[in-house]
């Protein structure tokens, strides 16, 4: 990308692993799961998903939007979450968003899913009660509007953008709050996904297309921690979770300028599609993408010291992420984190979520564990399965795959 990357001077999220990010990242590095019993709904007998990652309630009351009157009109908690996860990581940036500045603030917040939950609700109301919609059930179930409420909540006047990735989104949405800095549109963008898709007919879906993890039949009842597994020869399919993050992108220049500090840039990014097939990955388009963040970065394999991987725990999407991995780093074994096994898969902001933990790891120069690890003779990875490691990373790569064949890969690089 050159000398002028963009910087990051602010971030924070929630998982399944908690809402305070401090308290996560050690859990994460103790290889704590944070997968449970499912009970975002009630679950009928044959109901056939039983677990998932969920996000613990907010229990604070020091910001306006977790008020209960403004819950109750913007009940999806897409909301709340997503606003909590932005305040906060102004507050750590240290960045106030005057009237001067606020036309130079770019917001590319988005969502893969949205407030289908708020749609749902409709129409069993409709249906049990013969009732019509709450007035904002609409807006609660429009995805850019997770973005609208961001720009209204911070005052940011600039470009404003959902990018909609599926499982990528949040990888992509800082992907394109770079490309705003980088054409001069702006000086600071505020990036990042949240999703909490444990909603019934999203889970029973995932299950029918075979892509959930499903329990082999016969086999004696797994205790809910250790069904997310990525690169394991007994992988079954991706734990649904919740989660929200936000990355707060600027130009160094402007960082600089104002006082901010920061200690990692996105060095170089790469996207591309499949064009194969609508959940299936295609391991050349994969290799490429990750080929393309190396080249905008203006580095090679061998600078990067860990590798962060977008891991879903599926037997096919596991299998090519490794064959693209040996492909470009050759015989090299570089380490793979796969932070789903802790977390589960939390849609479009799973790739946020995880690059956050590689800021993290790359601040405190440790690798976090891949839990759940048994050996797959036809994947001979490193992914840290012994528990955390002490390693130092200049550059980190992240991967991230979406549905529909949508790739984003990123290279972040630790600064002085």
């Amino acid at each position: 990308m050159g000398n002028n990357n963009p910087v990051i001077i602010g971030f924070d999220g929630v998982s399944a692993l908690g809402n305070d990010l401090e308290e996560q990242w050690q859990r994460a590095l103790a290889g704590e799961s944070g997968i449970g019993k499912l009970s975002r709904f009630p679950l009928k007998d044959d109901f056939p998903v039983r677990i998932a990652g969920q996000v613990p309630d907010i229990v604070e009351t020091d910001y306006p939007f977790l008020s209960a009157r403004h819950q109750a009109s913007w009940s999806s908690p897409v909301f709340r979450y997503a606003m909590l996860t932005v305040a906060r990581s102004l507050e750590r940036s240290g960045l106030e968003i005057t009237q001067e500045l606020a036309p130079r603030v770019a917001v590319t917040y988005s969502s893969a899913i949205g407030g289908l939950d708020a749609v749902l609700h409709a129409d069993r109301r409709m249906q049990a009660e013969n009732k019509l919609p709450l007035p904002y059930s609409n807006p609660n179930s429009c995805i850019n509007m997770v973005g609208g409420k961001i720009a209204i909540q911070t005052g940011a006047q600039g470009p404003i953008v959902t990018p909609v990735t599926a499982c990528a989104t949040g990888l992509t949405s800082m992907i394109t709050g770079a490309m705003f800095l980088a054409q001069g549109k702006a000086d600071v963008a505020i990036c990042g996904a949240v999703d909490f898709a444990l909603v019934e007919p999203i889970v029973a879906g995932f299950y029918t297309m075979n892509g959930v993890y499903i329990p082999k039949e016969g086999q004696e009842k797994e205790p809910p921690e250790t069904a997310s597994r990525p690169f394991s020869i007994n992988r079954r399919g991706f734990v649904i979770s919740e989660g929200a993050g936000c990355v707060i992108l600027a130009t160094p220049e402007f960082a600089r300028n104002h006082g901010l500090a920061f200690s990692i840039e996105l060095a170089g990014w790469g996207m591309t599609s499949d064009a194969h097939h609508f959940v299936a990955p295609h391991f050349a388009t994969i290799k490429q993408c990750m080929n393309n963040a190396l080249t905008d970065a203006g580095i090679t394999p061998a600078d990067i010291a860990s590798v962060n991987g977008h891991a879903a725990s599926t037997r096919v999407g596991d299998k090519v992420e490794y064959d693209a991995i040996r492909a470009v780093f050759g015989e090299r074994m570089v380490p793979v984190s796969a932070n789903k096994s802790l977390i589960g898969h939390a849609m479009g902001a799973s790739s946020v979520i995880e690059s956050i933990f590689s800021f993290l790891g790359m601040r405190d120069g440790l690798l976090p564990p891949t839990i759940n690890y048994n050996a797959d003779p036809d994947i001979e990875i490193d992914c840290v399965a012994e528990g955390k490691r002490n390693l130092a990373q200049e550059f980190s790569l992240k991967n991230s795959f979406g549905f529909g064949g949508c790739n984003s890969c990123a290279v972040f690089k630790r600064v002085k």
